[in-house]
Parts: C-alpha cells; structure tokens; sequence
C-alpha cells in the first residue's frame, strides 16, 4: 500500500501541517516521513496484538497446554469432599509437582510432600527451596519409593504412569499402594487427546500411552488393586454439584491392607 513520494517541495509549502514548523525544507521531508514511520509501526502493532490475542488462544489450546497435573489443581475441593480426614496428610508424585505441594501447603492441617519423577534443573526458587527442605524428592518412580508402608493417608499421581511400560506399572502401583493408607488417586490422560508434557518424553524415553478405561480396570484386577467404591461416589457427587467437567481420567484405588 506504499505510495511513491511527492515532491518534498509542495510538503513543506506555508499550507503543509508540518511546514510551519521549519523554516528549512530539508528540515521538513525527513521529520515527516519518520512520522509517518512512526505511526504506521504503531498502528500495525496495535492491529497485530488486538487481532493474535484470540489466535494466541487458539495456538495454546492446539499446543496442549493442559496437564493432569493441573487438573488435580482443579479437583482438591471435589478430593477433599471425597476423603476428608483422607487429605491431612498427602504425597503427590509427577512432573510440576511442586506448584501441588504449594497449594496443598496453604491448607489448613494439611502435610503435603512431592515426589518429581524428572530432573528440576529448571525450578524456580520455590520449588529449589521444597527440595531443600526434604518435602520434593527427585526419584524415579519405576523403582521403589524412599517411603514405608502408609506414610501417608492418600497418594496422588498425575501425569507420569502414562510414560510406564506395563513392565514398569507393575512394580509401580504397587508402590504407590503400598505407602498411601486411605487411597491412592490417578489422573491419567485420555486417549486421543494430544499432550502437552511433551519435554516428559524425551527425558522419560516414552511417549505418552493413553490407556482406555478399559484397560486401566483390568490392569488393576491383575494387579489386585481395588477400585474405592465409596471414593468414586462422594467424588463424582461433588463433581456433579460444582459441575465438575475432568479432563483426565481419574481413578480411585484402595491401599494395600
């Protein structure tokens, strides 16, 4: 849309905006120009920003910028409706785990730990600072947990048995069984839904496998784990009643006894 310039001479004439601003012509084409540059560059820069935002939100939401990690985040009110006294003392194991332990901390009588599955070179201070403390550990959950049995009431798993084999899952579980009291909880994703911990991948070794419900109930019958019966119903209760839409698939497993 770029028009070819006039002549610099009629710009700068007495009738011209800017003319009567300098009492020299050279002075007068280039102050105008760069004006004009300057206007254009804003205009075009306001239009871009007012029209990507929506584009942004799109390109998020391809990108798979939600996580099960986050959709625990959303379901601690329902989980607390679910367990009650089964909260106060609770261990969150997966990637992003320390945002977890942080929001679980704030809790009135509530003791939260975190176990990363992956390496936290990239934490922020908090985090680096829960690790310190001994309340995240960095441990590779295909291998036994630093933990003894029942330490704590409930355990919650997100993000993270989507990249075990079932070689690994069955070592896993039973873990995760073994050290929780009151119930251990999974969100795993759902299948044909695009993930968004892709950098899990490349430091898991895996791809994420999206296991039909299906599948995840007989693997608990070989596995004999127990589905919560009591859990899964106070849960999906108070999901209806804060209409509660999971965008992961959750399930409630009974501890070891």
């Amino acid at each position: 849309m770029s028009r070819k310039p006039g002549n610099p001479g009629r710009r700068s004439g007495p009738g011209a905006g800017f003319g009567g601003l300098f009492n020299q012509k050279s002075q007068v084409s280039p102050l105008f120009s760069a004006v004009l540059i300057f206007l254009g560059a804003l205009f075009v820069i306001g239009y871009f920003f007012h029209g990507s935002d929506s584009a942004v939100k799109s390109f998020s939401r391809i990108e798979g910028d939600y996580t099960c990690t986050a959709e625990v985040l959303r379901a601690l009110p329902l989980l607390k409706k679910a367990y009650g006294d089964g909260m106060r003392k609770i261990l969150h194991v997966g990637p992003e785990t320390c945002s977890v332990v942080s929001t679980l901390l704030k809790e009135d009588e509530t003791e939260a730990w975190g176990v990363e599955p992956y390496d936290i070179e990239d934490a922020d201070a908090n985090c680096k600072s829960l690790v310190r403390k001994g309340l995240v550990r960095v441990a590779d959950i295909k291998f036994s947990l630093p933990y003894r049995a029942k330490s704590f009431s409930l355990v919650v798993v997100s993000d993270a048995v989507d990249y075990l084999s079932p070689k690994y899952l069955n070592r896993t579980l039973p873990e995760l069984a073994r050290v929780s009291s009151d119930g251990l909880v999974l969100f795993t994703g759902l299948p044909g839904q695009s993930h968004a911990k892709v950098t899990e991948s490349s430091k898991s070794g895996r791809h994420a496998k999206k296991r039909s419900s299906s599948w995840w109930v007989r693997f608990f019958v070989q596995t004999s784990l127990e589905e919560n019966e009591a859990a899964i119903k106070k849960f999906e209760q108070a999901a209806t009643q804060n209409s509660f839409s999971p965008k992961c698939q959750i399930f409630h497993l009974n501890s070891y006894h």
